[in-house]
């Protein structure tokens, strides 16, 4: 109802653990949970998960409700790069994983999108990413683009030619800002901050969503500590609406 109140249309339920619902409570309150959302006149178009594998203990479960509820798209975990000696064979690794859990998606009618995510994720680059899922049947398999973590880690500039490349097979939008700072150590560092306020070009971006008439979920993510969420929330939500209705022309 507080979603609702503020203006959204939808949630973006995380079936994650310690959010909105665990994994393992996923067989008995996420179908209530779509239907509560649902009640109150909201959509919800977009799931995330912390699913990696196929083999995930509650993967199945998850698309299976998920799917049967009528949530278009889920985004998995992230697949990290960690200390790997060989990233060619991490490389394979992850196309395994990802493309074993594409077809449990496809299975349940569920579409995977996967984020570009933070620096030391698979699939931060964009390009990595793109070479992974090449040839993979694009009803299935597609992109969450966000320009936040496109501009942190290939700069302002690079976020034209990452939504070019995405374009094709993007999926859903997560939307976030920040601004560069420097650390105890003198290094910078990206600091979360309220939409609008950061180095994220936004107009371009939500200029180019336009031209290609994407009309898919975008979802808002708060990284930042706002004294007064509920205002944050807001905010954000009022920056979003202006930015579309300005590219979308209404």
């Amino acid at each position: 109802m507080v979603l609702r109140d503020l203006g959204f249309d939808g949630c973006d339920l995380a079936v994650v653990p310690g959010s909105h619902i665990p994994p393992q409570q996923a067989s008995s309150d996420l179908m209530r949970g779509i239907e509560a959302i649902a009640g109150v006149g909201l959509e919800v178009p977009i799931i995330t998960t912390a699913m990696v594998s196929a083999n995930d203990v509650f993967g199945r479960q998850i698309l299976n409700i998920a799917g049967f509820m009528g949530v278009g798209v889920f985004r998995p975990g992230y697949w990290k790069w960690g200390n790997a000696p060989d990233l060619e064979a991490r490389i394979t690794e992850v196309q395994r994983d990802m493309l074993q859990l594409a077809s449990l998606a496809r299975a349940y009618n569920v579409a995977m999108a996967i984020h570009n995510g933070p620096a030391d994720s698979v699939g931060a680059s964009v390009w990595d990413l793109s070479g992974i899922i090449r040839g993979v049947d694009p009803r299935w398999v597609g992109y969450d683009f966000d320009p936040g973590y496109a501009t942190e880690n290939a700069g302002a500039g690079g976020i034209g030619t990452l939504l070019r490349l995405v374009t094709p097979k993007l999926k859903a939008v997560t939307v976030r800002d920040f601004t560069w700072s420097k650390d105890a150590s003198g290094a910078m560092k990206a600091t979360p901050c309220p939409l609008g306020e950061g180095v994220v070009d936004w107009k371009p971006f939500f200029t180019a969503l336009a031209q290609i008439r994407y009309v898919g979920p975008v979802t808002i993510e708060v990284h930042y500590e706002p004294k007064d969420e509920i205002n944050a929330f807001r905010k954000d939500l009022a920056f979003v609406r202006k930015q579309i209705a300005a590219a979308y022309g209404g």
